[in-house]
């Protein structure tokens, strides 16, 4: 896999921590194009706890249902991608209009990114 584009150094950063964290095998593309997301949207890193639990390997699928923390549409939408390209979780709320409906270009461009890592890169 080459490595991935980040949209600022803080993103790659925050990347390499996840990495870290989580002991990635760097041939994971799958949890690799997650962590990219998440890494990239300051609001989801700083709610990544809620996201994925690193001891146990695995996403937290309830989050989105979780109101003891406050996602926006377009975190959701990030983060109902991210859960897709991890594991092909799906929910009514997954198809490519409503997902990149509630997002802004910077978002649009870091789930774009994250695709390309899934499927595309080598």
């Amino acid at each position: 896999m080459r490595e991935p584009v980040f949209l600022t150094q803080l993103h790659k950063q925050r990347f390499q921590e996840l990495l870290s964290e989580d002991n990635t095998y760097l041939g994971d593309v799958e949890r690799i194009a997650l962590f990219y997301i998440v890494a990239g949207n300051g609001d989801l890193y700083g709610k990544r706890s809620f996201i994925y639990d690193s001891k146990e390997h695995s996403i937290k699928r309830n989050c989105l249902k979780d109101e003891t923390v406050d996602f926006s549409s377009g975190m959701k939408s990030l983060i109902r991608l991210g859960f897709n390209l991890y594991n092909d979780y799906t929910d009514d709320y997954i198809s490519p209009v409503r997902l990149f409906y509630n997002l802004d270009q910077r978002n649009g461009r870091l789930a774009l990114n994250a695709i390309d890592i899934r499927f595309i890169s080598e």
